[in-house]
């Protein structure tokens, strides 16, 4: 009886297996003798799970989708960083520090009184499409702000308090009332536009305005610049809402259809700048509702009902009401010669 030969790959692969079986205790021992460095791990719970690398990793894939062969981007730690941190601390900072800001010039201002009491004598200020426009674009941007705040502060903030199982269906809801209600933000926007675009246009006694900030800081009362249908604190509070609402509502439809013109990098940049535009829209319009509520007397009336008090229109604005009162609209008045 011949003695079997073992084929060639059988014979590697016995030399393969006494040699690994011979290195293995010198590896083990190499590692049991290993002297630990100052960075060394102490404990298990400092085993570095994950370790990042400066280095790229470039590779070839053949997904046609050239979004999805992303596996990691470094960026987006970053970005995860400026959501979670930066942006709550500038939405957050802005708004904290404006109302604080405001309580303090109550304090010292109080309510900007009309300086000759009320007239009686109403001009008309703000017609019905006027005020439709405005409070269009208002409402649906105090929801929008309401719905971004809960999206942004939710997890940290109600969390905490209602728990995940209520926190989740109500995540969901802000959500989808923030991207309808975008849509009558925008209508809103472009009705402003149209309205009251010429009369916004930066003046040479807007320069007077600014070097007094409109008399507000004047104790005395009634010291406020000649103006015209808007003086130049309100013509910043326009500017900032359209420029500002144009470019949020740009960069919030980009996001709402992902990847359709850019990759992952121009998402992320775009919510920055949805995110640092929002923060100072918010705190300019908490500046806004401050005057037009408790900071002035007979502010609200322009948008409230439509009218204001003669003796408020002369003191705020005198160039606008003597135009008024040329043309007749001033109640119980007859037109100037």
């Amino acid at each position: 009886m011949r003695p079997t030969r073992l084929p060639l790959h059988a014979l590697l692969l016995i030399a393969l297996l006494a040699v690994q079986s011979l290195a293995a205790p010198t590896f083990a021992q190499a590692q049991l003798t290993q002297v630990p460095g100052q960075n060394s791990p102490t404990s298990k719970e400092q085993v570095p799970l994950y370790v990042p690398q400066d280095d790229k990793l470039i590779g070839r894939v053949s997904i046609p989708d050239e979004k999805l062969a992303v596996l990691v981007q470094p960026e987006g730690r970053e970005w995860r960083e400026w959501r979670t941190n930066t942006l709550r601390l500038a939405i957050g900072g802005l708004a904290i520090g404006m109302t604080a800001v405001l309580a303090v010039f109550f304090l010292y201002r109080g309510t900007i009184r009309i300086h000759g009491g009320k007239s009686g004598r109403l001009v008309l200020r703000f017609n019905g499409l006027d005020r439709f426009a405005h409070w269009t674009t208002a409402v649906s941007f105090l929801l929008m702000a309401l719905t971004g705040m809960i999206l942004t502060f939710g997890r940290p903030l109600l969390i905490p308090l209602i728990g995940h199982q209520a926190f989740t269906p109500l995540a969901e809801y802000a959500k989808s009332i923030h991207n309808f209600v975008s849509v009558p933000f925008v209508v809103g926007l472009l009705m402003i536009m149209a309205l009251w675009l010429r009369d916004n246009i930066p003046e040479k006694a807007d320069w007077l305005w600014v070097k007094t900030a409109g008399g507000l800081f004047s104790k005395a009362g009634g010291q406020h610049p000649e103006a015209g249908r808007f003086n130049a604190g309100q013509k910043l509070v326009f500017w900032s809402i359209v420029l500002g609402g144009i470019g949020m509502a740009a960069t919030g439809y980009l996001l709402m259809v992902p990847f359709a013109f850019t990759g992952i990098g121009g998402m992320q940049i775009m919510h920055v700048i949805h995110g640092l535009l929002a923060a100072g829209l918010i705190a300019a319009v908490i500046g806004h509702i401050y005057i037009g509520t408790i900071g002035m007397e007979g502010a609200f009336d322009a948008m409230g009902c439509g009218e204001v008090d003669e003796n408020w229109a002369m003191e705020h604005h005198r160039r606008w009401y003597e135009e008024q009162l040329r043309k007749g609209y001033v109640e119980g008045r007859q037109p100037a010669e």
